[in-house]
């Protein structure tokens, strides 16, 4: 009987040990659930809300005594400037400073504390989304790509481009002696079961993708900082085709790709402290004018080690 006990009690002590876990990971559950709806509550309530507005009158932007933070830091403090049309603009500072920010709420990715920001003159919030989608379009530092052919990754920017169009916008873009490596040219498939391509070829890529969706406004963030020198001159040839005729938004980190813009904005904490063209920024002790210096020694180091 003493065996029989020993061996129940140690059954019972298991199924009652099981049931206490499954009470544990029920509960760990749940509480996991509620989080979630709690977190897409307030995506939902910090989302920016839409209006019928279809097309845009003009590119001009305007930033109104714009405040924005994420959650209590306030990233933005009652920012006002403007940005006229078919202008190429650079945004530099320090990071953290808010130049990234700016290019989010540009394209309505988040809802302001207080302020408007307006395209054309009227409230980004009273456009569609799909007027804003069709619109602004981003070249990012770090392209994404689909696991799908070179073709159908360029092809995003316009579900309904004819071939003619894609090819096009791949030419212009310098993808084509890309394609002509591989015996499947423009239907190569990238990723897991496909090739593999250098950071500069991915972003020829991402930049016909933006030239084919022909948007009306352009935000690169720092869209050639990784770049090899190999793609770099083929890369560059790409934006000129992308920016051409349209009001483009630079975030810069790399001040050797700025001189040339039609104006320059520093921006440190939140705020535009310093505006005007290289030359202009260059002719006195500006904030500008000490980055780029500093640039320029940080250059000169990289060249002596390397």
């Amino acid at each position: 009987h003493l065996i029989m006990f020993v061996f129940m009690s140690g059954i019972i002590f298991g199924a009652f040990m099981r049931i206490m876990y499954v009470n544990m990971y029920a509960y760990q559950g749940m509480r996991v659930v509620e989080k979630l709806e709690e977190m897409f509550e307030q995506m939902q309530a910090d989302a920016l809300s839409f209006g019928d507005e279809k097309e845009f009158k003009d590119t001009s932007i305007a930033f109104e005594e714009v405040s924005f933070g994420y959650e209590e830091q306030l990233v933005l403090d009652k920012l006002s400037f403007r940005l006229a049309p078919n202008k190429i603009y650079a945004i530099v500072g320090p990071s953290g400073g808010g130049k990234s920010t700016i290019a989010k709420l540009i394209s309505g990715f988040y809802k302001l504390n207080e302020g408007c920001i307006k395209i054309g003159d009227i409230p980004i919030e009273n456009y569609s989304k799909e007027a804003l989608m069709k619109n602004i379009a981003f070249v990012f530092q770090d392209c994404k790509l689909f696991k799908s052919s070179i073709y159908q990754n360029v092809k995003i920017g316009n579900v309904n481009a004819s071939h003619e169009q894609v090819m096009r916008a791949m030419k212009q873009a310098g993808c084509l002696e890309i394609i002509e490596k591989f015996p499947e040219k423009e239907h190569t498939m990238i990723g897991t079961k496909g090739v593999f391509l250098s950071g500069g070829e991915k972003q020829r890529i991402a930049i016909a993708r933006a030239i084919l969706k022909d948007a009306k406004i352009i935000i690169m963030d720092e869209a050639s900082a990784a770049v090899d020198p190999e793609n770099e001159h083929e890369l560059q040839k790409a934006f000129a085709n992308l920016i051409k005729n349209k009001t483009v938004i630079m975030i810069a980190h790399r001040l050797s790709s700025v001189r040339s813009v039609d104006e320059i904005l520093f921006v440190d904490k939140g705020k535009i402290i310093e505006r005007g063209s290289d030359a202009e920024l260059m002719a006195y002790e500006s904030a500008y004018r000490s980055y780029q210096q500093l640039y320029a020694k940080a250059n000169d180091w990289r060249i002596i080690h390397e």
